[in-house]
């Protein structure tokens, strides 16, 4: 199975710059989807042949409120650290969501919104697990 995700933003430059720096993804414009102001994501496990595909879009009306409930679909994405991945997002425009805690058999889990309006997980497999 394969899937395709959006991550919807009201400032394309400042997402671009806090997921670059958090899980290391470069952004190219779509041909054609420059007057969406739509981007295709390219890292590790996205586009790389493994089912999976992003985007990061301008946000076509208002954003959510910060802290507000979940307003879509959260993505989790796999970290070498998590604690060192949440600092990191606190520190570069991210604000709490869920700080990093241990779920036995799944491994170190944390949610950071990302200045944007929208939610982001972060996981650190338990030992063995990917």
């Amino acid at each position: 199975m394969s899937g395709h995700f959006e991550i919807h933003v009201s400032d394309v430059e400042r997402a671009k710059t806090f997921y670059s720096g958090l899980f290391g993804w470069n952004f190219n414009t779509m041909p054609g989807g420059e007057e969406v102001d739509y981007h295709l994501i390219e890292g590790d496990h996205i586009g790389s042949g493994k089912g999976l595909t992003g985007g990061m879009m301008r946000r076509m009306g208002d954003a959510p409120s910060p802290g507000s409930p979940v307003r879509g679909g959260t993505m989790t994405f796999e970290v070498a650290d998590c604690d060192d991945s949440y600092a990191w997002a606190l520190s570069n425009g991210g604000s709490e969501a869920l700080p990093p805690q241990d779920y036995p058999g799944v491994g170190r889990c944390a949610y950071v919104e990302d200045g944007e309006g929208n939610i982001v997980g972060m996981i650190t497999p338990a030992t063995g697990e990917s």
